[in-house]
């Protein structure tokens, strides 16, 4: 943990809680609406939906997505350091994550992030030798089309569809884990076409300064001045905006709302970023097994979707649309935690958490057996 840049443990384990919290008010209830569609609106209710939009919701994924970016420098770094052949090592772990990907959002959670990231990473990879200038500009650009592509999004969106709503209600609290499974599957196709205009435009903005935090050693010193910076001039302002954006969606017009929370998250964000990098320090003993387990980032991610989707869903517990947003945010929280907790066990004798074992082999297979031999010690 000393020779390695302890910023990326901290900004894996942060985002791990905050993308459940917004995942799991699309799990819980429709998904065409998330909480806001919940039968139960009460007072914590309303403050429970209104602080995810305005803390969590956009901002979470920027970090992955941040994050992602920063794995791929670190694993350049790596077959570099080894003479190992990058390519056929990248292409074999986007089909991996895709694989996952479609087996996620089809069988658990419509709203997976592995197939946009497989993707868009396959383009992130054709710009992985541009300079760190470049990176930055192209990276900004990105993420203010995105806000002009999903704030008009947001606008031209009609409103959800009551029969598709009436149809949910009926598979998620009385089908079946096939019934289940196949409404998931058009679900995730339609995700995946209008999440890639949605969100996949900024997350290879977010790629982009990844890649260039690594590229300019900014991610291996996390008291750099530019960190600094972003804490002081995004932070307060962007968490203050985003909460007002998430007022006006929730208590007043939901449309503006929306196209604000849009605007306002990657200030938020980049502010994240500074207060994580204030944050990376040397852990003590218990924090630096916490880390280890949050390393196994996608374990966890597939994990909350496997544990949440049984606990909602007619075929598990039954709890679909049947608590309230705070219940559905607390529950997913605990999932998390309890998730982490088991990791920290199952790391004490295995290297790899269980899916990151399987993306490991998909990476390696088909490769010499002299390269898969030199991967058992990346990252």
């Amino acid at each position: 943990m000393a020779e390695r840049a302890l910023m990326p443990d901290y900004l894996r384990l942060v985002a791990l809680f905050g993308i459940v919290v917004v995942n799991v008010t699309y799990m819980a209830f429709p998904i065409q609406e998330g909480a806001a569609g919940a039968t139960s609106q009460s007072a914590i209710d309303q403050l429970a939906v209104f602080l995810v939009n305005g803390l969590a919701l956009l901002k979470t994924y920027g970090l992955f997505s941040f994050m992602f970016g920063v794995g791929l420098a670190f694993q350049i770094r790596s077959a570099d350091r080894r003479g190992l052949p990058f390519g056929p090592l990248y292409r074999n772990r986007m089909i991996g994550l895709a694989l996952l990907g479609v087996a996620h959002g089809c069988l658990f959670f419509p709203g997976d992030i592995l197939m946009l990231y497989a993707i868009t990473g396959t383009v992130l990879y054709l710009w992985r030798d541009w300079p760190v200038r470049r990176l930055i500009r192209v990276g900004a650009a990105l993420l203010v089309l995105q806000i002009v592509i999903a704030a008009a999004m947001a606008v031209s969106y009609g409103g959800p569809d009551p029969d598709v709503t009436a149809f949910e209600r009926r598979v998620m609290t009385e089908g079946d884990f096939l019934e289940v499974a196949v409404f998931r599957s058009v679900s995730f196709v339609f995700v995946v076409v209008t999440g890639l205009f949605y969100q996949g435009i900024s997350a290879l903005g977010w790629f982009c300064l990844g890649l260039a935090a690594v590229r300019s050693g900014m991610i291996d010193r996390p008291g750099h001045r530019l960190w600094a910076r972003a804490r002081r001039i995004c932070l307060l302002p962007g968490l203050a905006l985003s909460l007002a954006a998430s007022a006006i969606w929730q208590w007043h017009d939901p449309v503006l709302g929306e196209v604000l929370v849009v605007l306002f998250a990657p200030v938020a964000t980049l502010g994240y970023l500074g207060l994580i990098a204030a944050l990376a320090r040397p852990p003590g003993p218990l924090m630096r097994r916490v880390l280890t387990a949050g390393g196994s980032s996608l374990s966890v991610y597939l994990g909350q979707s496997l544990v949440l989707s049984t606990v909602f869903t007619g075929y598990g517990l039954g709890l679909w649309d049947a608590v309230g947003a705070a219940a559905a945010v607390s529950i997913a929280l605990a999932v998390t935690a309890l998730l982490i907790a088991a990791l920290m066990i199952w790391r004490i004798w295995f290297r790899l958490g269980p899916f990151e074992w399987v993306l490991r082999r998909i990476t390696r297979a088909g490769l010499p057996a002299k390269t898969k031999r030199d991967t058992e010690a990346g990252p």
